[in-house]
């Protein structure tokens, strides 16, 4: 029961976050903005618990949200073989960007961290 109050929460917050985007025309997807309105929701353990609940439980059976990807490629395998080096490029290109991405924020975040500790001691 506490799984299916997360659900509830989770689609709530997602269709809250589709309304937004098209009260105001963001430019960005609703769903984007729906785990925004989560992450301070998340502060309250009447929200925190039964999200929680259903993110455990998706987990769990993570390999069955693969099963659609996996028949997509299959349905589409001609394009695949067409284009299969080209998408291997664009995979590994994009990784290495968000990889590289991620290192610059990490890394600029810990300067900003370290500091005013510097300054203190």
């Amino acid at each position: 029961m506490l799984a299916l109050r997360g659900l509830a929460w989770l689609l709530l917050l997602q269709a809250l976050g589709e309304g937004v985007t098209h009260l105001f025309g963001l430019p960005f997807p609703g769903p984007v903005v729906g785990l925004v309105l989560l992450l301070p929701a998340l502060q309250w353990a009447w929200v925190r618990d039964p999200v929680a609940a259903m993110a455990e439980l998706l987990l769990a059976h993570l390999s069955l949200l693969f099963v659609p990807v996996g028949v997509g490629v299959i349905t589409h395998l001609h394009l695949v073989a067409q284009y299969g080096f080209q998408l291997l490029a664009v995979i590994v290109l994009s990784t290495w960007i968000g990889l590289a991405v991620t290192a610059w924020v990490l890394r600029a975040l810990l300067r900003k961290e370290v500091a005013p500790e510097a300054r203190n001691g």
